[in-house]
Parts: C-alpha cells; structure tokens; sequence
C-alpha cells in the first residue's frame, strides 16, 4: 500500500547564525513525499490518540481519554500491555501535562501534576520524582506524538520534559519573561530538574507584550547530545549543545513559513494571576522528529485570528452549524506540513505536504520512521484506529 505525496513548490529563504556569524543556508531542494509502508488497527471503542512510538519501532503508546487507560500494542495493533491510574492513589500522576512516551525499552513515562512517574509495562510505579516548586493553574497541548522527550548524555538517560514552573510570577509581568525556562533535564536516577532553555535574544516573546501558553509551547526532539527546540509560534529554530549541567546555543535558524500567523500577543494587563488559556488554532511547529540523518520540523500555520472571531460569533448567536462548517472551511484552508533538513550540514531539502487521509494532524517518529492517525471515516463508524507506518522518499 504506497500513497506518495509531492511536496508544496515553495521556495524558502533560511539564514543560520553561530554566534555573530550569519550566512545563507544550503538549499539541497530535492522532490519528497510520504511513502506508506504498513499499516496497523487499533481495535477499540474509545478515542484513543498515539503519543509514542520505542526506538527501534517495536511498540507504540495510546492514551484513551473516556477511558483514561494507557495502551501499549505492538505494531499489529494488538494490546500487550494497559492501566490507568486513579486519584487518591499513591502512583496517580494528577493532570497530565504530557503525554505518556517511552523510557529505555520496558518503562514509560508520564508527566502530570503531582511530578514525574516511571512505570514498567505494566502500571507498576518504579520512581516518582515531585516537582521542586509548587504548581499554579496548568494547561496542556494535546497533540499527536507529543510526549515527554528524553536524551543520553555520556550513556546516561534523562527526560526533557516542559517546565511548568511558576517562579513568583505570570505571563501579565515581564518578569515572566525574564525568568522564563522552557524545559526540565530530569536526572531520573538522582530524582532531580534542572530548569534551562529560556527566550535566547531577538526571541519574538521578548516584545513587550503579553503571550498566552499555547503561543510559546516547545517543539524539541534530542540527539547525540543536542537539543533542538522551537518556542511554538517563534518561527526560530534553535540548536544547543547539552550536558549534564546546562546547555550552550550553537546554532540559530530563521524561519520562513507559508502562512505562517507568528502570534501577536496582547496588551498584560488583560491577564491575570492563576490562570491558563490555550487556544488549539495558534500557529506553531508542533514537534520535531529525526528520522536517520533527517531533521523533521513539523508546522501548523495558525488560524487567522479575524476570520476566527467571526466563526466564535455564529457560535455564540446560536448558529452552531453554520460555526462549525466555517470552523472546518478555515482549518481546511491553513497551511500544514513538514519542513526537512539535513541534520548533519542542515542544509534545507524541502516542504512536505501531508499524507492523505490523515487530516494534516501531528505525528509520532520511532524506528526511523514516522506514524499517521488516519482520520475517521465521518460517513461510517468505527470500532478501530488506524495507524499508518510512512518514510520519506525521493521522487
């Protein structure tokens, strides 16, 4: 079963900087597209959502909201492996900040309110580290493929998961900003965060007006001791180098994206103490994924905010076909896709459309390849999901 897609003839201007050093980026342009190679279902009534696939490809992780199980399946779809945790239990994780992703080849982890929980297969806690300050309001990103991330530093695992962090403050002050950090390095063996990566200079969030959580949520993928990592809506690809202790920039991307709507921010006052917004519609690169000596920065172009309010209005007016039809026409019409480098000169290869049938949503990355949720059939319903097993291939 192959379906290739050619990519979107676009040409784009990059510019990389290394210290004060700036100079054009290699455009490599060559003609891509997804290339199905397997497929698998996922039997279940529910509404299950892959979050992550192992390293070498042999398992994947469900999380189903009505049910709030965990899966983990092998790559026919069958269910090796399910739990759930309940509140007022030792092991409960609280609200979920992140989605549960692997830890080394029999452990998962899960990212929640009440700290950072490793579990085997099974569901049986093995480490619970809490968070080193006491949390406020939170929200989350849902997002196909989006998990907790981790990396190993001199044969040495840790997690790079999003800091959540109130540090005395919220986006309404500037010290917000300051102080902001937008990942922990977990020592899961030592039970510790290191809070790091803030909005380096020249940053978009650094304008002076205010940003909601959703604008400035990481998109970051790690190897080979670097960490690559956008801040949601700042079209800014950034590179560090990491150690055990901090990490370095080495390298800075701009980029240029089609449609791309760079949040605008608002003025602080109107935000308050104690509370979290998130809207599903804001321009970001949503996740990054390194598929051999691919860099892979997935994008969504943003929902343009004026046509947006207009849609809120017939909803409000009690128009709620007529909202959702042009809710549907706008998320129709916003650019998605994939831009593709090379990873060891990041030379620019090109812009991937989407595959068909998968409704341009984010996806998962393990074994060297990428996985699709197909969309569901709206006509039929259906007691499966399917998942689609893709690379990338030369035309």
């Amino acid at each position: 079963m192959k379906n290739i897609l050619s990519i979107l003839t676009l040409n784009f201007l990059l510019f990389i900087s290394c210290s004060k050093k700036s100079e054009k980026i290699v455009d490599k342009h060559v003609e891509l597209g997804w290339e199905i190679l397997d497929s698998l279902d996922l039997e279940i009534l529910g509404i299950p959502m892959l979050t992550d696939v192992s390293s070498d490809g042999s398992k994947l992780i469900f999380y189903d909201y009505p049910s709030s199980q965990i899966l983990i399946t092998d790559t026919k779809g069958i269910i090796n492996h399910s739990f759930s945790k309940q509140k007022d239990t030792p092991d409960f994780y609280g609200f979920m900040l992140e989605r549960p992703g692997f830890y080394g080849k029999n452990q998962l982890a899960v990212y929640g309110g009440n700290g950072l929980f490793i579990f085997d297969l099974d569901g049986n806690m093995q480490k619970k580290i809490p968070h080193p300050e006491s949390l406020g309001a939170l929200g989350s990103n849902a997002d196909i493929g989006k998990s907790s991330e981790s990396v190993s530093l001199n044969g040495k695992d840790y997690f790079l998961p999003k800091s959540v962090r109130p540090r005395n403050s919220f986006p309404g002050k500037q010290e917000f900003y300051d102080t902001y950090r937008a990942l922990e390095l977990v020592d899961v063996e030592a039970g510790t965060m290191t809070e790091m990566i803030p909005f380096e200079e020249g940053s978009h969030f650094l304008n002076g007006k205010g940003y909601i959580q959703s604008d400035y949520t990481p998109a970051l993928e790690a190897k080979d001791g670097k960490l690559y990592i956008v801040h949601g809506g700042d079209p800014q690809l950034y590179i560090y180098r990491l150690s055990r202790e901090d990490a370095k920039l080495d390298t800075m991307i701009q980029l240029q994206i089609p449609g791309f709507i760079i949040p605008e921010g608002r003025d602080r006052a109107e935000f308050r103490e104690g509370h979290v917004e998130i809207n599903g519609g804001t321009a970001s690169i949503r996740n990054i994924h390194i598929l051999e000596n691919l860099l892979l920065l997935d994008y969504y172009s943003g929902m343009d905010p004026k046509k947006s309010v207009e849609a809120q209005a017939l909803w409000e007016s009690g128009k709620v076909d007529e909202a959702r039809a042009m809710y549907r026409k706008l998320e129709n019409e916003i650019p998605k896709g994939t831009l593709v480098f090379n990873i060891e000169d990041l030379s620019y290869l090109g812009n991937v459309s989407p595959p068909a049938k998968t409704g341009g949503r984010p996806y998962a990355s393990g074994g060297g390849f990428a996985w699709f949720q197909k969309l569901p059939d709206p006509e039929i319903e259906e007691d499966f999901l399917r998942v689609y097993k893709m690379k990338l291939t030369e035309k």
